[in-house]
C-alpha cells in the first residue's frame, strides 16, 4: 500500500509539472541569446549567415536570435529567401536596426518587418523600398507597376500583424519610397521598441509574448548569456568586397595590372594580380547588381588610355578616357543607397590618368632616345683608324673592326688621307659601311 501511494504521489507530481509546462504560453527552456551582426548590402552572404545563426539557435535551444542589421538593401530574390527562413524559424528572431545612424533601406525594410520582433536604435532609419532594375536603374513603366504591386502585397503581408497604420506606411515605403526615423516608426507601429543597445533591447523584451511557428512563447531574456555568431573569414572577406567603392577600386587595379602585364610580358606577377582583382570585382559587381553600361564606359576609358600610348595625341584621348571613366564609375551603382563616392571616383580617375600619362611620357622618351645597340648605336661614337682612310679603310669602334669611308667633298679642308692611329667620329652608315669624319 505504501509503495502504491508513493507511485500515485509521483504521478501527481509529473502531471503538475506537465501542466506548468504546457499552460497558455510556453516558457522557454534556458538558453543563450544568439547575436548575428551584419553590416552591408543584402547578398547571398547574409542569407547563408542568418540561416546558419537560426539553425544554430534551433539546435542549441537558444532563447532567441538577434540580428543587428545595417543595410542599404539588395536583391529582391535573396530578401524573399531570408524572410521565408525567418518566418519559418522555430526560435524567436529579433531584428534590431543598429547602431546609431544605421539604416534598414529597401530590402532591409522587408527583413525588419519579417522579424517576430522589430526594434531600432535611436537615430536609425527605415524605408525607401521602391523597386529598381536589376542594374540599379529605373524600371520601364509597365514593369515597374508590376514589380511595385507584387512588393506592396508582400510587405503588407509582413506588416499585417502590426496594425493598419503600419500596413499603410509599409505600402508607401514601396510605392512612394517613404522612410521613417526610429521614433516615427515606433509611433506608427512599424517597430515594437527603440533600444539603446542589445542589453537594453533584451531588458525591454523580457516577458513579452510572441507567436513562433504557430505557438505563443513568453520571452525570458534577462540574464541570458549573449553569444555572438561570427561571420566566417570567407564570409567576412566576401562581405567586405561587396562594397561599391571597393568594387570600383578592384576593377581599376585589375585593368591597370592586366594592361601593365601586356605591355611588359614575362613577369606574370602583375598579370596574376590583375586577374584576381578582376574576378573579385566581377563577383562584387554581380552580387550588387551593377549597371553593365557603366562597366562598358570604364572599359572604354582604358581603351582610350591605351590608344593614347600607341598613337600619342598630346593628351586628347587621355582626357576623353578620364571623362569616360568618371561617367562609367558613376553609372556602376546609380542608386542613392549604393553608389561609388565621388571622392573615390575622382581619385581613381586621376590616379589612372597619372599612370597612363607616365607611361605615355616614357613611350615618347623611348622614341626620341638615341639607339644604343646595332649600327645605329655607333653613330656619334669616336673610332680609331686601324687602316688608313683614303678615303676608305678600317676603324676600331666599340671593340669591333668596321669598314669605314671618309665623308665630305675631296677638296674640303678636312679631306685627305687619315693615318693609322688618328681618331674619327662616326656620322652615319651605308649598308655595312660606316661614314666617318676627322675629329
Amino acid at each position: 500500500m505504501k509503495r502504491q501511494k508513493m507511485y500515485v504521489n509521483l504521478g501527481l507530481l509529473v502531471l503538475l509539472a506537465l501542466a506548468l509546462c504546457f499552460g497558455q504560453t510556453n516558457a522557454q527552456a534556458p538558453g543563450a541569446v544568439k547575436l548575428a551582426v551584419f553590416h552591408g548590402p543584402v547578398t547571398p552572404i547574409l542569407a547563408e549567415y542568418l540561416d546558419r545563426a537560426i539553425a544554430d539557435a534551433e539546435a542549441s535551444g537558444a532563447a532567441a536570435v538577434v540580428l543587428e542589421l545595417d543595410t542599404p538593401g539588395g536583391s529582391v530574390d535573396i530578401t524573399k529567401t531570408i524572410t521565408q527562413r525567418m518566418i519559418n524559424a522555430r526560435v524567436p528572431v529579433i531584428v534590431y536596426v543598429a547602431p546609431r545612424g544605421a539604416h534598414a533601406g529597401s530590402a532591409g525594410t522587408f527583413i525588419t518587418l519579417a522579424g517576430h520582433i522589430a526594434a531600432m536604435a535611436p537615430g536609425s532609419s527605415i524605408g525607401a523600398a521602391s523597386p529598381v532594375g536589376s542594374e540599379g536603374g529605373e524600371l520601364p513603366e509597365t514593369l515597374k507597376a508590376k514589380e511595385t504591386n507584387i512588393l506592396v502585397a508582400d510587405i503588407k503581408n509582413l506588416a499585417a500583424r502590426r496594425g493598419a497604420r503600419a500596413v499603410a506606411w509599409a505600402e508607401k515605403a514601396v510605392a512612394e519610397a517613404a522612410a521613417a526615423t526610429s521614433d516615427e516608426a515606433l509611433e506608427l507601429g512599424v517597430i515594437d521598441l527603440v533600444a539603446q543597445d542589445v542589453p537594453d533591447l533584451l531588458r525591454q523584451l523580457d516577458g513579452r509574448t510572441v507567436t513562433v511557428a504557430g505557438q505563443e512563447i513568453k520571452l525570458q531574456l534577462i540574464d541570458r548569456p549573449i553569444e555572438q555568431v561570427p561571420l566566417s573569414p570567407f564570409e567576412s572577406f566576401l562581405n567586405t568586397i561587396t562594397n561599391p567603392a571597393l568594387a570600383a577600386i578592384l576593377l581599376t587595379i585589375g585593368l591597370n595590372a592586366i594592361l601593365f602585364e601586356l605591355s611588359n610580358p614575362g613577369g606574370y606577377v602583375a598579370g596574376v594580380i590583375g586577374v584576381v582583382c578582376l574576378l573579385l570585382a566581377f563577383y562584387a559587381l554581380g552580387t550588387l547588381q551593377a549597371n553593365w553600361v557603366g562597366l562598358g564606359f570604364v572599359v572604354l576609358a582604358f581603351a582610350l588610355f591605351v590608344l593614347d600610348i600607341k598613337a600619342p595625341t598630346h593628351g586628347a584621348l587621355t582626357l576623353g578616357g578620364i571623362v569616360s571613366f568618371v561617367f562609367g564609375a558613376y553609372l556602376l551603382f546609380n542608386t542613392p543607397e549604393m553608389e561609388v563616392p565621388w571622392a573615390t571616383i575622382i581619385g581613381l580617375a586621376l590616379a589612372t590618368a597619372g599612370f597612363f600619362a607616365f607611361a605615355i611620357g616614357k613611350a615618347l622618351a623611348a622614341q626620341r632616345r638615341r639607339p644604343v645597340t646595332g649600327m645605329e648605336g655607333l653613330v656619334g661614337q669616336t673610332a680609331e683608324v686601324r687602316q688608313a682612310l683614303n678615303p676608305a679603310g678600317m676603324v676600331l669602334v666599340a671593340g669591333e673592326l668596321w669598314r669605314a669611308e671618309q665623308e665630305g667633298a675631296p677638296d674640303s679642308p678636312t679631306s685627305g688621307p687619315i693615318a693609322v692611329g688618328e681618331r674619327v667620329i662616326v656620322t652615319g652608315q651605308e649598308g655595312l659601311r660606316l661614314r666617318v669624319r676627322r675629329v
